[in-house]
């Protein structure tokens, strides 16, 4: 896995040198584009808006473009040379309560990798981190970007997460959500169901236990198309999923605790049946 940035993270007078390694990996399935009619590829080309001639990769340069129309050309020197301390290095500025850091404001996590020499600094902090509960803020700029970030352990090495500036997000004020159960008419036995549900369903998290299906199930649909050369394949029954008008929402609240105890006793059952019975004397 190759790093996408080099440099040092520091917290205090302490210099950790590391590398940010993706921690993402696409499983998404990739399409290409054809022309319907006779099923000839599509090409995209750099096209010249003054000449109509094709442009070549090593002739593009970016440029910026103020209201009047007029435009400076920027460079990779203007990038790397706009901050220099930014580009090469993520000072922690300070230290919040793990549970403190909204999901909202996480964008993309990272392997943090140290470079040679940066091990004992680079374990420190995770094992401090660690003992305390505390995540570190900071910024980190990768190429022509500036992203918030937060720095926390994860077993035995430490991740970063590209934090979204408050600034990026919209306020769920404007909403106007029911902010009480008054206002929202909830009564006491709705939400004992429905605390009832919730624990019912409570599950240890294992994310390998979750699957994307659709995926699966477009490639299986691929794969059949692929196997019927053209001939048209039959319709999967679609599921209704249309709210009804009125919804008795204690009723709905009811049926699924009882499903779910039914189906809690079934499972038991099927393993109590598969458990080899004691020998009697």
């Amino acid at each position: 896995m190759r790093p996408i940035w080099t440099g040092t993270i520091s917290f205090g007078l302490v210099n950790i040198p590391v590398s940010l390694i993706g921690a993402e990996e696409t499983k998404e399935l990739s399409f290409s584009l054809m022309d319907s009619k006779d099923h000839a590829k599509i090409r995209y080309q750099r096209i010249n808006a003054d000449t109509g001639k094709e442009v070549a990769w090593d002739q593009i340069v970016k440029y910026y473009e103020f209201p009047d129309g007029s435009y400076v050309t920027v460079t990779d020197e203007d990038f790397a040379k706009a901050d220099p301390k930014s580009s090469k290095a993520v000072e922690i500025e300070a230290f919040i309560d793990a549970a403190e850091l909204s999901p909202l404001y996480i964008e993309k996590p990272y392997f943090i990798k140290p470079n040679k020499g940066g091990d004992k600094a680079y374990a420190l902090l995770r094992d401090a981190m660690a003992e305390t509960g505390q995540v570190g803020i900071g910024k980190v700029t990768i190429r022509t970007r500036q992203s918030l970030c937060a720095i926390m352990p994860q077993e035995k090495g430490l991740v970063l997460l590209m934090l979204r500036f408050a600034s990026e997000l919209r306020s769920i004020e404007a909403l106007n959500l029911p902010d009480t159960v008054k206002k929202a008419r909830i009564t006491k036995k709705e939400l004992d169901l429905a605390v009832s549900l919730i624990k019912n369903l409570s599950v240890a998290w294992n994310p390998e236990d979750y699957k994307d299906e659709y995926s699966e199930a477009l490639m299986a649909r691929i794969e059949a198309k692929s196997r019927a050369k053209g001939k048209p394949l039959p319709d999967e029954p679609e599921v209704d999923r249309k709210p009804s008008k009125v919804v008795d929402l204690m009723a709905l609240l009811k049926q699924s605790v009882e499903a779910k105890n039914a189906a809690t006793v079934q499972s038991k059952a099927k393993t109590s049946e598969r458990r080899p019975k004691k020998k009697t004397s």
